[in-house]
């Protein structure tokens, strides 16, 4: 995990195709997309509510989220679709407050939250001590890398070591192919990794599903939406490593810390009624899950 990056470190705009066997899943903006187009709403919490900065009642919370990494937050015409999108829109229900999302570059949000001029990022962002010292997260998911195959693969996946001996397919320009690479010479004579870089996940995608390479090494979001809408061609392989928690952005200071406190009781409320688990279930991200008791503030490890 990259301290001031997404895990990815590139998402390209516009219409993304990822090849699904035969049919095809248009994940961005202006197609007659695939993707679950519902929204998945909490319920009011007077007590959540009540942890509102009383500076911030009857306005208009600005949010921050670089809309261009599916499957946690893209834009699907004017419209900006996502995980992050669905957890913001259930914790706005959950405090009854108002709020107004704009795409912003990835680069601007942390110093957006940190001038106020955005009271909350919202884009996927690693918990991390270094960023830390400039924002409050409040974590709500975890994520990591993830190795995916066609369903009935052998392949096993505990490990970068588990590459090995593997023909592995990764998107060009992204953490994967850095850690992909790294292994190769690690590998036993007798068990060479081979890595091919494809230049877009729908490539890497055609690749998997016509035997190119074992498999994809992707992002654990973008692993666990492929499988779940892939009506049964692929499936997770192992479970998802390098893990780290993901958190909400918030000032330091002033109402940026009240305004944290009452984001982590709204996830626990959504945690507690279901909401929670049925947004990570809709986007294929269930592995991602956190339990009440890792909703912290500030809860990196590295």
């Amino acid at each position: 995990m990259k301290e001031f990056t997404r895990r990815r470190h590139w998402v390209s705009r516009g219409a993304v195709t990822l090849v699904l066997g035969a049919a095809c899943l248009f994940i961005a903006g202006g197609s007659s997309a695939a993707p679950p187009t519902t929204s998945i709403g909490g319920v009011f919490s007077p007590s959540d509510a009540a942890l509102v900065p009383i500076s911030l009642i009857g306005t208009t919370i600005r949010v921050a989220t670089d809309a261009s990494y599916p499957p946690d937050e893209w834009m699907r015409g004017t419209s900006m679709v996502g995980l992050d999108p669905d957890v913001m829109r259930a914790i706005a229900t959950t405090l009854g407050i108002k709020y107004r999302e704009s795409d912003v570059p990835f680069d601007d949000i942390i110093v957006g939250v940190k001038s106020n001029r955005y009271q909350i990022g919202t884009s996927s962002f690693p918990d991390t001590k270094a960023l830390e010292t400039s924002v409050n997260f409040v974590d709500y998911y975890r994520g990591g890398e993830a190795f995916y195959a066609p369903s009935g693969s052998s392949v096993t996946f505990q490990s970068l070591a588990s590459l090995c001996g593997l023909t592995v397919g990764v998107v060009r320009g992204t953490v994967e192919q850095n850690d992909a690479n790294g292994e190769v010479a690690k590998c036993p004579a007798n068990s060479v990794l081979t890595v091919v870089d494809f230049a877009s996940d729908a490539a890497l995608n055609q690749g998997v599903v016509g035997g190119e390479v074992a498999g994809g090494f992707v992002d654990s979001q973008e692993a666990g939406y492929l499988v779940e809408k892939s009506e049964g061609s692929l499936t997770l392989i192992g479970t998802s490593i390098d893990v780290a928690p993901f958190g909400l952005a918030t000032a330091k200071s002033g109402a940026g810390v009240e305004l944290a406190r009452a984001l982590r009781a709204a996830l626990k409320t959504l945690i507690a009624n279901g909401t929670y688990g049925e947004i990570l279930t809709k986007w294929g991200a269930s592995a991602g899950a956190l339990p009440a008791r890792l909703v912290v503030i500030n809860g990196a490890s590295f």
